[in-house]
């Protein structure tokens, strides 16, 4: 499948699947089995079946883009992040899971919002699915209005980092979070085309 602009699109290509087992319930996401019918063989898969996620990719009027440090345990790592978290709310559109979070994080509030980006995490193992939203025109929540943040998102610190630098920490290794990767890159990229790119949030 090609785009109008000729470049090669992903496109939905589901295969049978002849039997499905539950192999682990997890508190967030669950480890399943299935069989898969591939035409002339078949194939056992196991994977993450994921709710999805967002990320936010917020720019100042100084083109600086909020970074949030949070201890990752399976890397054992605190990495540099947008604001980002689970679509684990059933019926929410994805772009207000987006504002949530961003008031969530960082105690911010977006006047405009487009969707910058998307992507299967690790689509060899996991149907996660990451939707990157670029919200501009950014204010702070109240103080009287901020969430509670607790756990990992307790000890959260926030940084603005002109783009152009957290562009060149991702080039350069420092910064390796995956939606911080796809979402300043696309950002920069869309920037240089003039915010072309940008699609709208519904």
């Amino acid at each position: 499948m090609t785009t109008e602009q000729g470049g090669p699109a992903d496109r939905p290509a589901p295969r049978p699947v002849l039997e499905h087992t539950d192999l682990h319930h997890g508190k967030i996401w669950d480890l399943v089995s299935e069989t898969v019918d591939l035409g002339e063989s078949q194939v056992v898969r196991e994977y993450v079946d994921h709710p999805g996620a967002v990320a936010v990719i917020a720019l100042d009027d100084q083109d600086r883009v909020l970074l949030i440090q949070q201890y990752r345990h399976p890397v054992r790592a605190e990495l540099w992040e947008p604001p980002a978290g689970l679509r684990d709310v059933d019926g929410e559109p994805p772009h207000e899971t987006a504002a949530r979070e961003l008031a969530e994080e960082a105690d911010l509030r977006a006047g405009t919002w487009h969707l910058l980006a998307e992507f299967y995490n690790s689509p060899g193992g996991s149907d996660e699915q990451i939707l990157v939203y670029l919200a501009r025109d950014v204010t702070e929540v109240p103080e009287a209005e901020r969430f509670a943040r607790e756990d990992e998102e307790a000890g959260i610190v926030t940084r603005w980092l002109p783009l152009d630098e957290a562009v060149e920490g991702v080039l350069a290794g420092r910064l390796r979070s995956p939606s911080l990767v796809v979402g300043v890159l696309a950002a920069a990229a869309s920037r240089d085309r003039g915010w072309r790119t940008l699609r709208p949030v519904g």
